[in-house]
């Protein structure tokens, strides 16, 4: 019986204002209805592209000028344009020129690209409907309202409304990989009343208006209706969900064509145009670190200002100083205000010292990380040959705070387990059925035949069981599929030729339509709208699928109404306990509970069956309740949510089925690694809490000596929420103070006591709600966290996804302010993704919403291991060295001129030549810490895998803390001292050279300059512990390029300078013996101090960094001394030779290297 809701005046009352009303065909709605007014709306062209040819200057210049940094180097050379300063604007324009315009290329060219792409997009070919006709155009003219016509295998270039298609049943089924990441076939419906239409002209016809929502980006919703108008009749109103919209991007597949697709959101305003919209930009506890410093430097910069224009005025206060023979004051000088005379020389000498503050800095840091981030990309050890896909890095600016965790916010379900669920056992009013395992739908060959455990007379044939039975082929959501090919893969083969196979959005459903088939009921299709199902007696039964009520997160249950042969109307119900047992009126309650209750202790996912016969009158009301809901504009999921609940009650249990879900490939190990790099691990979870505290075991997250500590529903119902807490937080002090444990001295991240905490959703809710509602009782927000500090482990279970980003911001906000990571594999996961510091998605079974919202996406949980204890570990070693020692060379470069002032009389010389001002940040030390901060490796790849805990030598930021920045700092300070006073000392002996020829300042500054980049380049080649080819060319090819150019810099009489100053001065200064002992003899010194710090450290209080480097070279002197013993017994000149002979050792394949070693050891 067919339910039609005319639209009435209760409808017409209600006012959209979000709401949009598309003319199917640019018709004009029929005399009485209501005007047509024109609504402009976009094109459809794409533009995904910044720029355009003529604002791409202004508007890039603008962003690039909003950072600090270039903003202030603008400012210093309009200074230096402005007034007279002691540099040429050169010095400061052609730094920030060169940081301007690679960034403008790089983001000109990212930009070009995209306009290619738009282009390619915008211009490709489109059919449309047009007076009855197929007209063929081009993308970017499709206008809201065009009726188009789409092909098998081409993509739909518009969100569009499906109206018919060359399928009977009028579905289609759609991919939609390039917006979500999922490959199989999803199955969209058309219109009821338009799907039969064959041909242009019938859509053509079609006289109707389309009331849907103004765009928004998530693409599982879609709220809207069409209005039918047939002659002078009201129209008729049916709702239109996201089961009717084709989006843009997605692709038709295993359907010849669709007609009549409508037309509803065009170019920017589709789903998928929506969707391009960033995330919220997160910063790494590195970039805040840089800019605390960068505002130090800042601070010293204005200081140095400061002294040097007081002492100037106070050096030159005699009149005799005021105006030197040398440098008599102009009219204008004499007569210019005190103030303003003061103020030009402060602006002069911030010129002259601003390169303390490194520009090209950042420029280094965007490269490091852009040009780091491949290397996770490239890891074939995070590839996953049955995906076929490696780790993909989606931003990245937050490569370094991998190396910062401190907890680790876990789903369970696809994530520590593999979501491929295998139906173990169900239960039908105390009768438990157990077939032969069934895998996620892959049948085995040997399972034939059925093994029951019928525990009452009667068994399965029992009216209960066939319900049972039939519920579970009934109610779901699965495909079957009979082609010979899904997505490329030859599946359902059976015995050389094609048979049906059932395919899902959820494993679950799959796994237990499967295991009902094992079990005598087999489902065979869906067609014209009737469910087709073998019964065991070899029996085709048909049911009419009138209602799905389709499963979600908050009812956790889905349930389907069906009408039987027999004319009996039926409402299938299946879901979590939780949300099923509180609506039975009958049924064997405590029998089926106990039974639930057993598999959840073992760790199998649960889900309860009940049913309801419903009335011809209760059939009818639910069909109004529903089609009201349904026909809404305006809340339509809370209608829907009130109409289910008023539907799904007084049910009759009929039993529960178990699934196992088994964990992942070497997730406890992973999580066990986790824990030893001081890593708290938390798993929230929607499941019971008996499943996933079975799961958290067998995981490793609680260990059997584990004390749990529980904080539910359950044990609040017995005691007070105050009471509990309170009793808690006791307990873990308690055995803490016993144990003379210190909160003071154990951060958050530090193994605690071995308690593990279980929480429910409800109960946090509470905790939550209580803490604003009851200040008086005490903080339970403050209460509950001192509890999870005390445990290594917590389950949160029952948890609803907003509950899951709530618990990640608690722990981000506490007074610590730990560095949190999320992961998890669908989309319940993304929002404590999107709110964690860094957050990974899993490309799982559940879509690929997770991994398109991460920052970064893996294959499987166990590479979390090498993402954070491997690659985290480089990052924030590498960015660590490289921001500090930008810092410290810096130092070293202006401090001299600092001091140099002091002998000059506060004239603002400089000290430095204008090339080596301008190049020295960009050519002569930049590479070299570039390649050193993308390349080095201070342990190996498989120490640090093996030995998680020295993780902990890197936490908390502690290579960028105040005392280590201080210690680089004045390292810089001590080098630079040595550096001027070393040089000065050397010169006091004026006739300096062979032939008496005396030096000037600018040998002087040249000698300064010399030991400045050899020093802080062997420094960097000090700290470098890995070594390769690359590494000897860009250090030691930096320092013979300084030579060359300081050689063809003075050597040369260029043209293009008005005044050479620097004209022979460098071949001057090599031509003298004691400037290259000067030369020597510094660079020592200023190196020795660093050498002797570390050699002190080592020896004295290494860290585990440190042992784990003298480890690993005595194990390496170990296996060479080894190898060189074996090539010496076994008579051949090295080890290459071993095969060139007949020797037994080699020649067996079950004898690698290890056992070579191993053999020669036991030599020796």
């Amino acid at each position: 019986m067919e339910c039609r809701l005319q639209r009435g005046p209760c409808v017409g009352e209600e006012i959209w204002v979000d709401s949009r009303t598309v003319y199917i065909g640019h018709k004009d709605p029929p005399p009485g209805a209501e005007a047509n007014i024109p609504q402009r709306y976009p094109d459809n062209r794409i533009v995904s592209s910044k720029y355009t040819f003529w604002n791409f200057i202004p508007k890039n210049l603008f962003e690039q000028f909003r950072r600090i940094a270039n903003f202030y180097f603008l400012v210093i050379f309009l200074v230096q344009l402005i007034i007279d300063t002691p540099t040429s604007p050169v010095t400061s324009g052609l730094p920030l020129f060169f940081v301007i315009t690679v960034t403008a290329i790089k983001q000109g060219y990212e930009d070009w690209l995209r306009h290619k792409a738009d282009c390619s997009i915008n211009e490709c070919p489109v059919d449309v409907v047009q007076q009855g006709k197929v007209v063929r155009t081009q993308s970017h003219k499709l206008r809201v309202g065009d009726i188009v016509v789409v092909r098998e295998d081409e993509t739909f270039p518009c969100d569009l409304i499906l109206l018919s298609s060359s399928r009977h049943d009028g579905t289609c089924y759609v991919t939609t990989a390039s917006l979500d990441g999922e490959s199989s076939h999803k199955t969209y419906y058309a219109v009821q009343d338009t799907m039969a239409f064959r041909t242009e002209q019938e859509v053509d016809s079609l006289h109707a208006t389309i009331e849907c929502e103004q765009p928004q980006p998530d693409l599982y919703k879609f709220v809207g209706r069409i209005n039918i108008y047939k002659d002078k009749e009201e129209p008729l109103a049916r709702p239109l969900g996201a089961e009717n919209l084709l989006l843009r991007g997605a692709t038709l597949k295993n359907t010849q064509h669709i007609y009549g697709t409508v037309a509803v959101y065009t170019g920017m305003e589709t789903k998928m145009a929506l969707n391009y919209q960033s995330k919220s930009q997160k910063r790494s506890a590195v970039e805040k670190s840089m800019n605390a410093f960068l505002i130090v430097y800042l601070c010293i910069l204005i200081s140095k200002a400061v002294i040097n224009t007081v002492l100037k005025y106070a050096w030159q206060w005699s009149p005799d100083r005021d105006e030197p023979w040398y440098n008599h004051r102009t009219e204008n000088e004499r007569q210019r205000h005190m103030v303003i005379r003061a103020f030009t020389d402060f602006l002069a000498f911030m010129v002259l010292f601003n390169y303390i503050i490194p520009v090209s800095m950042y420029v280094t840091v965007e490269m490091q990380k852009f040009l780091g981030s491949y290397f996770i990309t490239w890891d074939e050890e995070m590839f996953d040959e049955e995906l076929g896909e490696g780790a993909q890095v989606n931003t990245s600016d937050l490569n370094e705070e991998l190396g910062q965790v401190e907890y680790v916010f876990t789903d369970k379900t696809g994530t520590l387990t593999e979501n491929n669920m295998e139906f173990i056992e169900c239960c039908v009013d105390g009768n438990v059925y157990i077939p032969h395992a069934i895998c996620n739908g892959q049948i085995l060959s040997a399972a034939s035949s059925i093994d029951m455990i019928d525990s009452s007379p009667g068994g399965y044939r029992r009216e209960h069981e066939d319900l049972f039975f039939r519920a579970l082929c009934l109610c779901h959501t699965v495909q079957v599929k009979e082609e010979e090919t899904v997505d490329g893969i030859k599946r359902g083969i059976h015995q050389g030729r094609p048979t049906s196979f059932y395919i899902s959005s959820s494993p679950d459903e799959v796994a237990l339509v499967e295991g009902m088939k094992r079990l005598g009921y087999t489902y065979l299709r869906l067609k014209d709208n009737y469910m087709e199902i073998l019964n065991k007696d070899d029996e085709i039964e048909r049911f009419e699928l009138l209602h799905v009520l389709n499963f979600d997160s908050v009812r956790r249950r889905m349930s389907v109404i069906v009408k039987s042969s027999s004319g009996e109307y039926l409402l299938f119900c299946k879901g979590a306990d939780s949300s099923i047992f509180p609506r039975i009126v009958s049924g064997k309650v405590e029998q089926v509970k106990a039974r639930v209750e057993q598999n959840a202790i073992e760790g199998l996912r649960t889900l309860c069956v009940a049913y309801r016969r419903l009335s011809e009158s209760e059939y009818q009301e639910a069909c109004h309740h529903l089609n009201e809901a349904k026909l809404a504009l305006q809340d339509r999921e809370q209608r829907l949510a009130q109409a289910y609940d008023i539907i799904e009650r007084d049910f009759v249990l009929l039993g529960a089925t178990a699934v196992e879900d088994r964990l992942q490939e070497k997730a406890a190990d992973t999580i066990e690694s986790l824990h030893k790099a001081g890593m708290k691990v938390w798993v929230l979870t929607g499941d019971k809490m008996e499943t996933a505290a079975a799961t958290c075991y067998a995981s490793k997250l609680f260990r059997r000596s584990t004390q749990i500590l529980e904080l539910t529903k359950k044990r609040t119902e017995e005691q007070s929420l105050h009471d509990v807490l309170f009793e808690l937080n006791r307990t873990v002090l308690r055995q803490r103070s016993i144990s003379g444990y210190d909160r003071v001295s154990v951060g958050l991240s530090v193994d605690c006591l071995d308690f593990g905490l279980i929480i429910d959703g409800a109960t946090l809710s509470a905790v939550l709600k209580a803490n604003q509602e009851r200040a008086g009782s005490g903080n339970y927000r403050e209460i509950f966290l001192e509890i999870c500090r005390n445990c290594s482990a917590v389950l949160c279970c029952r948890m609803a996804p907003l509950q899951k980003a709530q618990i990640v911001k608690l722990i981000k906000a506490s007074k610590e302010h730990p560095i949190t990571l999320a992961i998890g594999d669908g989309a319940n996961d993304v929002s404590m993704i999107l709110e964690a510091h860094v957050g990974i998605g899993i490309m799982g079974k559940e879509g690929r919403q997770a991994a398109r919202n991460s920052d970064y996406a893996i294959p499987k949980f166990k590479h979390l291991k090498k993402m954070l204890l491997v690659h985290g570990h480089y990052y924030y070693i590498r960015i660590a060295e490289l921001v500090q020692y930008f810092f410290y060379k810096n130092v070293c470069f202006i401090f001299p001129q600092f001091l140099y002032q002091f002998f000059c009389g506060f004239s603002q010389q400089p000290l430095y030549d204008t090339a080596y001002l301008t190049l020295y940040n960009i050519s002569f030390t930049s590479l070299p810490i570039l390649l050193y901060s993308l390349v080095e490796q201070h342990i190996t790849m498989e120490t640090l895998k093996r030995d998680p805990s020295l993780y902990r030598d890197i936490a908390k930021n502690s290579l960028l803390r105040w005392p280590v920045f201080l210690y680089w700092t004045c390292l810089g300070v001590f080098d630079a001292v040595i550096f001027f006073f070393g040089a000065y000392f050397l010169f006091d002996n004026t006739t300096f050279t062979s032939n008496g020829q005396m030096f000037g300042n600018w040998t002087f500054g040249t000698l300064v300059f010399t030991v400045l980049v050899f020093t802080v380049t062997l420094k960097l080649a000090l700290d470098t512990h890995h070594w390769t080819w690359i590494n000897h060319f860009v250090i030691w090819g930096s320092l013979l390029f300084y030579v060359i150019f300081s050689l063809l810099w003075g050597g040369i009489i260029w043209p293009f300078l008005n005044y050479q100053r620097m004209y022979y001065v460098f071949m001057q200064m090599l031509s003298s013996g004691p400037a290259w002992l000067s030369i020597i003899l510094l660079i020592t010194v200023s190196l020795l101090p660093d050498v002797i710090k570390k050699v002190l450290c080592r020896t004295m209080c290494p860290t585990a960094t440190e042992r784990a480097q003298v480890t690993y070279c005595h194990q390496l002197h170990s296996e060479t001394k080894a190898l060189n013993c074996l090539v010496s017994r076994l008579g051949v000149r090295c080890l290459s030779c071993i095969s060139c002979k007949s020797i037994p050792l080699v020649n067996h394949p079950g004898r690698p290297l290890g056992s070579l070693i191993a053999l020669s050891n036991s030599m020796i």
